[in-house]
């Protein structure tokens, strides 16, 4: 037995329990190589999550795993990592000269999506929040996330046999998922009190440690509430419009509540998305109880928040009817001594009409500071989509943007992260930002074009594998015999294209299909084989997004392309960590302008993935003519059916012309030279910029802390 104390060996399984959670481990693989070691099957089983596999080993099996020395300095080592990262005090932040310390920046959204194991998240809103939240900690921003605790999640998706959805809501268990109640010196949960309503509603908090960063999940779910309000919180944007604006008091007022019950008092309010625009109104009564008049609580308001804006179409903003306001907020207007008549102008677009619906984002325009959208495309739609509320030209409008990115940490397969490290050496993962690191790839005789090749290669048989057991896994249950077809399911060889998103119309998934003979012909291609791999979720009330699906399930039933065309179910943070590194383009084709940002084809890059996608959002910014292909121009017809048939004619041409040649272009070594210059060129000008790093600095410099 090797020679260190009982003491130190109960040391580190507390260290372990302590560690898993953590979320530091869903972007350390290391870390989650241990709980996969602990337990493979749980680790399987329970999609990845590191609480329930330490809930699953005893204290006695972990004792006697840890005399084995080399597991044990194994554990050791992750520790210290653990320790020194958060301990760390030569961070970003810490080197930023006007920041007036005490400072702590709030985030509010309606969803976090942080990691498979807590489904939390319905699509991109949350995952860019979970993003941000992670590139907060690496970068020592004093950051704390508000949102709610969806016990029932978005929800598990199965496709029936005829190609339609279908929804279920698993019931989370918080004991064995990485949160903590909240409770107070007392060891009693911390609770708020919110009206709604005619009632109070209690509300209490789960925390989640991410890394450096925490934040708090508010939950309805008390036995003290009625039946309909411990529903709230169940679902991610579940129910009505009713549900709708309960959820976003609770996330908004109670947010602000809650803080204050943890004696925080945030020197920024960012709200993402309007979801939480009823804190202002909540730090509005504070400072109206504290005495201060209205203007100059509505002033000192203003410059506490900042606001994101991240939806391109009238539509998709919240709207509430004057009756809906006066119902649910007349206890909460009571206790300020006014009406909802009152608070209703902070968020009608025309406040002389009473009958004026309440939208969110018009409350959190006016009642902050500085706003902005999600892209350099998306501010000029949002400026010209709101002019009216400033009475000035489109181009004077005060929303300004700050493009998106994505946490490369987090969406790095393990054999891109060990690949990297081995040629841009072990600090590398600190200068995600940096341009200089970056322009060493374009260099053959530091990354050779040959390692890169190897590299693709290896993370396309990894997805391929994926694949083959996720759709065996769907044939299993629809009763059908995979046996026959399952090494017919892709092929390592072939040219791989990836789609996976929400099912939203508006994204078009089955573009590619407009012109069946087209898409045909380049799917039968046996000299240049391609093949389609599609995964997403439509929204439950969203039928027209289901018959998408439907199409596209339809399709890879046909004989004629079984094994080329391929859907995953029950779309989540895991697939598409899959997807984004083994495909090899990256198929984007919204209708322009409604792609506020996006954020998958961001995740492709670190992987030698290449986008090919319509010239909207983020794509706007990225795309030089080098570094992927676009599909389509930067002014489309009016009519949507002339604008798709436009897009199909333009997404034929350049695969068949562009895309498929070069990949196939081969040297005597079997390297196609040309698609790995490609590669190089995106990686050097696209990984700098569309990264969260760059994102969270960003909102420091110019929002946080201006």
């Amino acid at each position: 037995m090797p020679s260190f104390s009982l003491n130190r060996i109960d040391e580190m399984i507390d260290g372990l329990h302590a560690l898993a959670r953590n979320l530091w481990w869903t972007w350390t693989p290391d870390a989650q190589d241990l709980f996969f070691q602990l337990s493979e099957r749980k680790w399987r089983s329970s999609n990845h999550n590191a609480v329930a596999v330490m809930n699953s080993v005893s204290r006695q099996e972990l004792r006697a795993r840890l005399c084995e020395k080399e597991f044990f300095e194994r554990v050791e080592d992750i520790l210290a990592q653990f320790r020194d990262y958060m301990m760390k005090k030569d961070t970003w932040w810490n080197a930023q000269k006007n920041r007036r310390g005490g400072e702590l920046i709030s985030y509010f959204t309606a969803e976090f999506g942080l990691h498979e194991c807590l489904p939390i998240y319905s699509g991109g809103l949350g995952v860019l929040a979970g993003d941000h939240t992670k590139s907060a900690s690496d970068l020592g921003v004093p950051f704390v996330g508000i949102s709610l605790f969806y016990r029932n999640g978005y929800f598990s998706q199965t496709i029936s046999p005829d190609g339609w959805q279908h929804e279920s809501y698993p019931m989370l268990d918080p004991d064995q998922l990485p949160v903590e109640l909240v409770v107070g010196a007392d060891g009693k949960p911390v609770v708020v009190s919110v009206d709604i309503g005619h009632n109070p509603v209690l509300v209490r908090g789960y925390r989640v440690n991410v890394g450096r960063t925490v934040i708090y999940l508010l939950d309805t779910n008390l036995p003290e509430n009625d039946l309909h309000h411990r529903e709230i919180t169940a679902r991610v944007y579940g129910g009505d419009l009713t549900t709708r604006i309960m959820q976003e008091i609770v996330l908004g007022i109670g947010g602000v509540r809650f803080l204050r019950a943890l004696g925080l008092y945030p020197s920024v309010y960012h709200m993402n998305e309007g979801h939480s625009a009823f804190l202002t109104m909540e730090l509005l009564r504070e400072r109206m109880l504290d005495g201060e008049d209205r203007e100059t609580a509505e002033r000192w308001v203003r410059s506490r928040c900042v606001f994101t804006t991240h939806t391109p179409v009238p539509a998709g903003h919240d709207r509430f009817t004057p009756d809906l306001m006066e119902f649910m907020l007349n206890g909460w207007c009571r206790s300020l001594g006014r009406t909802v008549c009152d608070i209703l102008p902070y968020g009608q677009e025309n406040p002389a009409n009473p009958s004026d619906p309440f939208c969110m984002t018009v409350l959190a325009l006016r009642m902050s500071r500085a706003a902005n959208a999600v892209s350099e495309l998306h501010g000029r739609v949002s400026r010209e989509m709101w002019k009216h509320l400033y009475g000035v030209p489109a181009e004077q409008v005060p929303i300004g943007h700050c493009t998106n990115g994505v946490h490369m940490l987090g969406w790095m397969f393990h054999r891109t992260r060990v690949f990297w490290q081995r040629h841009l050496g072990e600090k590398w993962i600190y200068y995600l930002k940096s341009k200089a690191i970056w322009q060493q790839v374009a260099d053959p005789e530091l990354v050779s074009d040959e390692d890169l090749w190897a590299l693709r290669y290896g993370l396309r048989r990894d997805l391929v594998e994926y694949v083959r057991r996720k759709v065996k896994a769907q044939y299993t249950r629809l009763g059908i015999d995979f046996t026959t077809v399952q090494d017919t399911i892709l092929s390592p060889d072939a040219l791989t294209i990836g789609f996976a998103r929400r099912f939203a119309t508006y994204k078009r998934a089955p573009l590619i299909f407009r012109d069946f003979n087209r898409i045909m012909e380049l799917l039968h291609d046996d000299e240049r084989p391609i093949q389609l791999i599609f995964a997403g979720k439509a929204h439950p009330r969203d039928d027209a997004g289901k018959r998408f699906i439907q199409q596209i399930v339809a399709h890879t039933k046909n004989s004629a392309l079984l094994g080329k065309v391929v859907f995953l179910d029950d779309y989540d943070i895991n697939v598409a960590r899959h997807m984004i590194s083994g495909v090899d383009v990256w198929l984007n084709t919204p209708r322009r302008p409604m792609e506020a940002s996006g954020t998958s084809g961001m995740k492709i890059l670190i992987h030698g993935g290449l986008n090919l996608s319509i010239l909207d959002g983020w794509w706007c910014e990225g795309y030089d003519g080098e570094n992927g292909w676009a599909i389509g121009g930067t002014e489309p017809p009016a009519d949507p059916d002339v604008q798709d048939a436009a897009d199909a004619e333009s997404l034929y041409r350049v695969l068949s012309e562009q895309v498929i040649p070069e990949f196939y272009d081969r040297d005597e070594f079997g390297i196609p030279r040309a698609w790995i210059r490609r590669i190089r060129h995106s990686m050097v000008t696209l990984i700098p910029q569309f990264n969260t790093d760059r994102m969270v600095s960003e909102y420091v410099l110019r929002y946080y802390l201006a």
